[in-house]
């Protein structure tokens, strides 16, 4: 199984959505508080050249955020991803 990681914040709705969508998979992953570890907040932006979270990577593979990881569920690609 692939490495997943996951940026989150709190407060974020759309990473509860995310953490609960991977969680139906029964995956495990790896969440990076980026409100709790302030120098994990830059790692992410200059990883993914984003400022939003969630940002989620399914081992080399940038998804992007809960909108990514679920138009990728909806069309049945997430699972050949996820193994």
């Amino acid at each position: 199984m692939k490495e997943i990681l996951i940026y989150t914040a709190n407060g974020c709705g759309y990473c509860v959505m995310a953490k609960r969508l991977l969680d139906s998979k029964n995956v495990t992953y790896t969440e990076i508080n980026i409100d709790e570890r302030e120098e994990q907040r830059e790692e992410m932006m200059r990883k993914t050249q984003r400022r939003t979270v969630p940002q989620i990577y399914i081992g080399d593979f940038h998804v992007g955020g809960f909108d990514d990881l679920n138009a990728l569920n909806k069309a049945g690609k997430l699972d050949g991803l996820l193994n």
